[in-house]
């Protein structure tokens, strides 16, 4: 079991797993900010649900807590995090303020085995996967089973956002397994940070929206949660596996 470590620079706190690699980051200052450019990729899944609807979203693998701590004080949703170290738990506690919330629920187990469970399936709108050991190259549940019951997880509409290393060898196959997970829409976000590249898949249809009215709700999101929207939106129209979730328009 990875033992947690951490460290400081420059008003910002680290997490660690022994090695150089960063877990996860908080700026002590703002603690509720998503410092690392990837966390606020993993939160895309705003622009593609309705924010009327009430959603219940997982998060596996907790980190430093960043993207709990932002969705529960950016958002009125209920929250499952899925972390299988308890001591990663207990750091957050005593180093990232990890937030006690009535919104919030900290499951201890393995990744694969919670998104098995029959109780799981269909209950979930949105998950983020962020899932790395003290190596953090390629993911440590990332086979196409895997993506497949994390489909059946998600509702119908449902999104999900994985954390993924562009230049390591278990890209493609994480891809590919994603792809047969989810037909219904896929896509990658540019690569930002050192090498991370989020990728997204849809279940069901989404958004039933003109390209235009999809851009004003990129701008609408940009403004709320202070996240670059916009540009997610412009990446995603040009990807043309993914235009079929929106209406053609010619505005």
């Amino acid at each position: 079991m990875d033992e947690p470590t951490v460290s400081e620079s420059s008003g910002i706190r680290y997490l660690h797993f022994g090695t150089e690699w960063v877990q996860g980051a908080m700026r002590l200052r703002r603690p509720n900010d998503l410092v690392l450019a990837y966390t606020q990729q993993m939160m895309a899944w705003l622009l593609l649900l309705e924010p009327e609807a009430e959603h219940h979203v997982g998060i596996l693998g907790l980190g430093a807590g960043s993207l709990l701590r932002y969705t529960l004080r950016n958002t009125p949703v209920q929250i499952t995090t899925v972390e299988w170290n308890p001591m990663v738990t207990a750091v957050c506690r005593s180093h990232f303020r990890l937030p006690e919330s009535e919104r919030s629920d900290i499951d201890h187990c393995d990744a694969a085995d919670w998104v098995r469970r029959p109780e799981n399936i269909g209950c979930y709108t949105a998950l983020m996967v962020d899932l790395y050991d003290a190596t953090a190259q390629g993911p440590v549940c990332g086979s196409p089973e895997f993506y497949q019951d994390c489909a059946r997880v998600l509702t119908d509409p449902g999104v999900i956002t994985v954390n993924l290393f562009g230049d390591h060898a278990s890209f493609e196959p994480n891809l590919e397994g994603l792809r047969a997970a989810f037909p219904d829409g896929m896509l990658v976000l540019p690569e930002i940070d050192a090498g991370n590249r989020i990728a997204i898949g849809v279940k069901g249809d989404l958004l039933d929206v003109s390209v235009g009215a999809f851009i004003e709700r990129a701008e609408m999101i940009e403004r709320r949660y202070r996240l670059p929207a916009v540009r997610w939106a412009r990446d995603m129209l040009q990807q043309l596996h993914f235009s079929h979730t929106l209406t053609r328009s010619h505005d």
